[in-house]
């Protein structure tokens, strides 16, 4: 999820373990807990000089349930003993410390798990991606509810009971929310299905999943022997139906074979992709999990990155959301979710 949505939920477990310890400082301390593996965005840039591998670093071992373990033990530890040093008179056991740090830094990944993007829960060990698309990697509805309650909550004494009422309020809100988008998965993963028979393709394997900002407009692809089938559907419509599949033949400009960074993000986007030659020895990789900006145009993917070889390695110019014309893409966006 994004960062703010993060930041929340980790406040939220530092309210409910710490909170009526050191009140708001609770939502301070879990606010940092639930931004820390994030940060192998930033470490990923130290790490590599590729930018490929620093991208696939993101999501990585930091999100995993080992990370959150191996870190919780090391930054238990360590609050424990600076807590300890202030010879404070509110005392914070070693297990209070562990439960904290342990649910602030592990159900970040477990949030990510939801969206379409994914997250390497079982690293080192296991590089499969754990995505179950029920929800967008920003979604107001599941944000901003949460966001309130804990504002609410800063405002009681830390042992007052409305401000546990609110949270719990929060976390229930949330949570309710985040159960809803999986049964919701499951609906909409017949209306494609129920689609694609309608239209008589023949396809091996399909993926669906929410728009930005909403649960109101859904996308799915689907794979064939020779290319991908592409559709959008909007609650609002007037049909319960995928409309206008556009059709995208497969183009490989470059052999995976031939190079290893090319199977990486072949496996990235799980295998839902097109590379497209272009001017000067670039490539353009179109990631076809997420929707295209421009339906006359199958170049123009939300997920776009441009490639180049690097000696016997490809490399790639720094990721930016394809934001040219921000204004109407958003209009767009608003037109189609309210329905055709």
């Amino acid at each position: 999820m994004d960062s703010l949505t993060q930041i929340i939920l980790g406040a939220a477990c530092g309210e409910a373990v710490l909170g009526k310890k050191i009140g708001n400082k609770a939502l301070l301390l879990g606010a940092i807990g639930g931004t820390i593996p994030d940060l192998d965005v930033i470490l990923g840039n130290f790490i590599y000089n590729n930018q490929i591998d620093a991208m696939l670093f993101h999501r990585g071992f930091m999100h995993s349930i080992f990370f959150s373990i191996g870190f919780t033990l090391i930054f238990g530890w360590l609050s424990l003993t600076l807590h300890n040093c202030k010879n404070l008179t509110v005392t914070i056991t070693l297990k209070r410390w562990f439960l904290f740090w342990f649910l602030a830094l592990f159900t970040h990944p477990v949030l990510d798990c939801f969206t379409p993007y994914g997250t390497q829960l079982f690293a080192p060990f296991s590089n499969y991606r754990v995505a179950f698309n029920t929800i967008a990697v920003a979604d107001p509805l599941y944000t901003l509810p949460f966001l309130v309650c804990l504002c609410v909550v800063m405002f009681y004494k830390k042992t007052s009971f409305k401000r546990q009422l609110w949270l719990n309020i929060g976390l229930g809100i949330s949570s309710l929310y985040l159960l809803f988008t999986v049964f919701n998965k499951f609906y909409i993963d017949c209306i494609f299905e129920k689609s694609l028979k309608q239209q008589h393709i023949a396809y091996s394997r399909y993926t669906v999943q929410p728009t930005i900002l909403n649960k109101i407009l859904w996308y799915g692809i689907a794979e064939t022997e020779t290319g991908y089938y592409n559709a959008e559907y909007s609650f609002l419509d007037r049909e319960v139906v995928f409309k206008d599949f556009v059709y995208l033949p497969k183009v490989r400009a470059l052999k995976k074979d031939n190079f290893n960074d090319l199977k990486q993000l072949s496996w990235f986007s799980n295998h839902y992709y097109n590379l497209y030659p272009k001017a000067n020895g670039y490539y353009v990789y179109n990631d076809l999990r997420y929707p295209m900006l421009d339906k006359s145009k199958p170049n123009t993917s939300v997920f776009r990155l441009k490639l180049y070889k690097e000696g016997n390695r490809l490399n790639m110019q720094p990721f930016e959301p394809q934001t040219d014309n921000l204004k109407n893409l958003f209009q767009n966006l608003w037109l189609r979710i309210k329905g055709i």
